[in-house]
């Protein structure tokens, strides 16, 4: 198979995106998302807890929400639809996390879960960490220069 061959190969197999229709999915499932996550958030806040333990609490509601999801096989139908609206926020995070750790189940705890959880997610770990302390230094150096 040739160059061209192969590239109209790809076109063929390639589904057709109207990029319009995904990027306002993409908006208004990802604002549906933090909207969810601000309606916890008032809920948590309401019952007593303190301004911090209701951010947790959010936050782990809704990743606790999106392992369930992902764990029904319920994810892929909403990202089909959705996209980067529900990848991107922290719901997308923990399905990564989560679809890993399904994947590999049947290698065993060690081998399987332990080694590969972070398959997807540890280069995002790995490299916002190191982002963020570049950019804590740098701000650290522009403090103090002025």
């Amino acid at each position: 198979m040739d160059k061209q061959e192969y590239q109209e190969r790809v076109k063929t197999i390639t589904p057709k995106v109207r990029s319009s229709v995904t990027f306002i999915r993409a908006f208004f499932t990802g604002g549906l998302i933090c909207v969810i996550g601000q309606a916890l958030y008032n809920m948590f806040y309401r019952m007593g807890l303190p301004h911090l333990i209701a951010n947790n609490y959010t936050t782990l509601t809704l990743i606790a929400a999106s392992v369930l999801l992902t764990g029904f096989g319920l994810v892929s139908p909403i990202v089909r639809f959705a996209g980067a609206g529900y990848l991107v926020p922290i719901t997308g995070f923990a399905n990564s996390v989560a679809s890993c750790a399904i994947e590999f189940k049947r290698e065993g705890q060690v081998f399987g879960i332990g080694s590969q959880i972070f398959a997807i997610a540890g280069p995002v770990i790995l490299y916002g960490t190191i982002t963020s302390a570049l950019f804590g230094a740098l701000y650290y150096v522009i403090v103090q220069i002025g």
